[in-house]
């Protein structure tokens, strides 16, 4: 059986002025694609106006929540005892959002109850990814 988690977060967008601007998110986890988080965001918060979702590994966030973790577009770290910094880099820049520890602990928690670590069906994922990177080929 198919399950999605969806759950509500509060970030701040720390600005170039050490402003903190309160933003809008969704985490999301589907066990259809048991390795992976999404964060989307609303049209109101993102350049083109359409919305963003960024997807990033769950062992990403559980690994940047005790310590600094992530290469390439995303990283995370803890900030503190009470929120955690999600750092996301774009060919147009890069935004640097904080979160508040325990929600992000709460969603990861109900991930691993979907799909436990190391439960994974990684062949079906597999399987996946090859149908949609060959599809109509």
């Amino acid at each position: 059986m198919d399950i999605a988690l969806e759950q509500p977060a509060r970030a701040r967008l720390v600005t170039g002025e050490e402003r903190e601007v309160p933003v809008p998110a969704t985490l999301r986890y589907a066990s259809t694609d048991p390795l992976a988080v999404y964060i989307d965001f609303p049209g109101e918060v993102s350049l083109d106006g359409r919305g963003a979702t960024w997807t990033f590994a769950r062992g990403l966030l559980e690994t940047g929540l005790r310590g600094p973790a992530g290469d390439g577009d995303v990283h995370i770290w803890p900030c503190g005892d009470e929120r955690t910094v999600v750092e996301l880099h774009s060919p147009y820049g890069m935004a640097l959002l904080q979160f508040d520890t325990g929600a992000l602990q709460r969603f990861l928690l109900r991930t691993y109850a979907v799909v436990a670590s190391g439960e994974e069906d990684l062949e079906a994922v597999v399987e996946r990814g090859l149908s949609a990177l060959f599809d109509g080929v």
